[in-house]
């Protein structure tokens, strides 16, 4: 069997915020935002990230989401085209209100980039190389 579709659900505590922070990012909508959850689209493929509020998807799923708060669930990485790509990924999460967990900074051989976290702790990297 081959799966049609892969796509990711996170808990979020705040969907005006994340969709908020995900709009400014330049992510675009995958469908429009309900009361329950809010969507977007990743990367050149389409990769789809639902958010859904905590208390809907554990009670829908019958179980307990990890809080990205007290640690990685996942860790998504975001390609960049450069260097100075990274650099702008950086100062556009910081400014709509992500939290940076490292600088842009060289590491490995010939990879560039850093690591952030969403409102709600949900962690990426974005790199070059």
């Amino acid at each position: 069997m081959e799966p049609q579709m892969v796509w990711a659900n996170l808990a979020v505590r705040n969907l005006e915020r994340t969709t908020k922070f995900y709009t400014e990012l330049g992510f675009k909508l995958n469908c429009s935002p309900n009361d329950q959850l809010t969507s977007f689209k990743f990367g050149a493929n389409g990769f789809v990230i639902h958010f859904f509020l905590k208390e809907v998807i554990e009670s829908n799923m019958k179980m307990e989401m990890a809080d990205a708060e007290l640690g990685a669930e996942v860790l998504f990485s975001l390609s960049a085209k450069n260097k100075e790509e990274v650099d702008q990924w950086a100062a556009s999460v910081n400014k709509a209100g992500g939290r940076l967990l490292s600088q842009p900074e060289s590491f490995g051989e010939g990879y560039y980039g850093f690591m952030f976290a969403d409102p709600d702790g949900h962690r990426y990297n974005v790199f070059y190389m």
